[in-house]
This record gives C-alpha cells, sequence and structure tokens, in this order.
C-alpha cells in the first residue's frame, strides 16, 4: 500500500487543468495498489477551504495547504519533502510543465530518489507503480520501475485525463512550514501572459501551425500573421516541441498529448510531422506543408507541399491572402 502526492498549480484563485489530470491519474493509480492520492498547494488567501475541497472531486482524498510564495519551485519543494517525511506517502505525481518539472526535479534531488519524466502512462504492477515514456522520438515505449521508498513521475503536460465526481470533498489539513533559507530569495516580480492562450484551436476553420523551424519565439509573428491575412474563424496552433520551448501556449498544442484538430485547412509551417503531431491532425480537409526540408516526413501526407525558405513564402502568401480578399 503507497499513496500518491501530486503538486497543484493555481494561479489568483483558479486550480490549474494539467494538474488536475495528475490528480485524477494519481488517485486511478493508488486505488489499484490500495493507497490514496493527496494533495499539495503552497499560496496566500486565495486558498480558501472551499477551493481546497474542491479538488476532492478530482479524485484527491486530503489537501496539503501551506502558506508561502506562489509559482516558485523552491518553497514547493520544502512542503513536499516534509509532508512526504511526515505521511510517507510512495509516490509524487506531477502534471508537466516547466514548474512541474523543476519541482520534480528538485524534489527528487533533495530525497534521493528515482525520477521519470515525459510520462504519458502510470499502471499497477505487483502492488507497485511504473511510468511509461516514449524514447526514440516517441518511436519505443520505455518502462520505469521504482526501488526506493519514493518514486518521482513528472507527465508530460496534458498526458492525464481530468476525471471528476460530483460531490465529492477532500480533507483540508494545513502544513506549517519553515523555508529553506534559499527558498525565499527568489520573488515572483511579474507574471506574464502568453499570446494565444485564449485561442479554441478545436473550433477553428484554419489553423497555421509552426514548429521549431520557424527558429525562434519571434518566428511565431509569420504564423500570426498568415492567420490573420486568412480571417475569419482562423487560429494559430503549434507542435509539442516548441511549447515545451517556451514559444507558443500549451493550449495550442496539436498532437498525440496536446489536442486533436480537423480545420478545413492546416498550413503546417516548419514542422517536421512525427507522427505523435500527425495522430493530432490528420483529420484536417486539407493539409499544406512548408518546410525547406524535402524529406520531412509531413509531405507523405501533406495535400501541397512547399519545399523552401519559410521566411521568405509564408509572408508571400499572406500578401497573396491579403489581395485576394480584399483585405
Amino acid at each position: 500500500m503507497a499513496d500518491v502526492l501530486v503538486y497543484v498549480l493555481h494561479y489568483e484563485g483558479a486550480l490549474n487543468k494539467n494538474s488536475l489530470g495528475a490528480v485524477s491519474e494519481g488517485a486511478a493509480r493508488a486505488s489499484e495498489i490500495g493507497g490514496e492520492c493527496h494533495a499539495v498547494v503552497v499560496g496566500g488567501d486565495d486558498l480558501t477551504d472551499e477551493l481546497c475541497q474542491s479538488i476532492g472531486a478530482y479524485g484527491a482524498t486530503k489537501v496539503f495547504r501551506a502558506r508561502g510564495p506562489e509559482g516558485l519551485a523552491q518553497p514547493v519543494i520544502d512542503v513536499m519533502a516534509k509532508v512526504i517525511d511526515e505521511h510517507g506517502q510512495g509516490y509524487a505525481l506531477f502534471g508537466g510543465g516547466l514548474l512541474g518539472f523543476e519541482i520534480g526535479a528538485g524534489l527528487a534531488a533533495r530525497k534521493h530518489a528515482g525520477v521519470t519524466m515525459e510520462v504519458i502512462a502510470v499502471r499497477a504492477e505487483d502492488g507497485k507503480l511504473v511510468a511509461e515514456r516514449p524514447i526514440l522520438q516517441d518511436s519505443q515505449i520505455s518502462v520505469s520501475r521504482y526501488q526506493g521508498d519514493l518514486g518521482i513521475i513528472i507527465g508530460r503536460i496534458n498526458a492525464f485525463e481530468t476525471v471528476t465526481k460530483d460531490g465529492a470533498s477532500a480533507e483540508v489539513v494545513d502544513v506549517d512550514v519553515e523555508y529553506s533559507p534559499w527558498s525565499t530569495q527568489a520573488e515572483m516580480v511579474q507574471r506574464g501572459e502568453q499570446r494565444g492562450a485564449d485561442v479554441d484551436i478545436e473550433g477553428a476553420d484554419i489553423l497555421v501551425a509552426g514548429g521549431r523551424g520557424l527558429g525562434k519565439p519571434e518566428g511565431f509573428q509569420l504564423a500570426e500573421d498568415l492567420a490573420a491575412a486568412f480571417g475569419g474563424n482562423s487560429a494559430v496552433a503549434a507542435t509539442r516541441a516548441v511549447v515545451d520551448a517556451g514559444w507558443y501556449p500549451y493550449s495550442a498544442q496539436v498532437g498525440q498529448t496536446g489536442k486533436t484538430v480537423s480545420p478545413k485547412l492546416y498550413v503546417a509551417v516548419g514542422i517536421s510531422g512525427a507522427i505523435q503531431h500527425k495522430v493530432g491532425m490528420q483529420g484536417s480537409g486539407t493539409i499544406v506543408a512548408i518546410n525547406r526540408d524535402p524529406n520531412a516526413p509531413i509531405f507523405d501526407y501533406a495535400d501541397l507541399g512547399v519545399v523552401g525558405d519559410l521566411n521568405q513564402i509564408v509572408p508571400g502568401l499572406a500578401e497573396l491572402v491579403r489581395r485576394h480578399r480584399g483585405a
């Protein structure tokens, strides 16, 4: 029997959906090995009893609440380490994202625990949890088994499905933590808002998707200009590699661990077209690929392929579209 501890990220009184997916996953797997799912939250006065109790709807039986700096890794590591020392959870599970990776890695170092990152599935085996992660450009699956007292599992973003149970409520346990000196040296000065975070790519008729071929975050301006030229119900999407790199928001990710889309027109700009990306957009009406590599896999299933420098092709295409629409 082993309990699972999950960190739940929140911001201005709202719980992070990806974290809640990890809670649901933790609850389902913990029940298979005779344990429970517990959650940890760290923050200020917005962590009300009602908000913390609501995590129970996703499968947590207890929520450990600590007052401290919000959105920083080191204070959360202090809290989770203390909770594990006092309550003996056997696994710590994170939903992914930059903060989840930082906290999970720090906790692994603090507790001398085994850690697996980029996990896409967790299952029970002989009374313990094992983690599965893709390797070799997602062509094979590697299985991690934990031998120590604590196993740390860090999921890919959006890898875990959110499951709710109406009426369920978690017990709230306040944790008094003496933070390490280095944990209070950093301060959150400002939280930036990612562009495109509120766009519904699943409902768009036209998607302009960008990949690593755009070269840098600023390269997405080309995709945004082209989407704006199309007008109407058009939006910008992205591959997992670029959202993991922080170039574009996770809400715009298309692929196996992102969103599945089926627009009338899908324009892939600088996207190689690995199988995990294909899974998310192969239902598109017409697929147009722009890539400098003539051997890019995406050309195998694109309806129209353009080989060349996207920095010249995309602006020219945007101008042609504007002229055609009389904009």
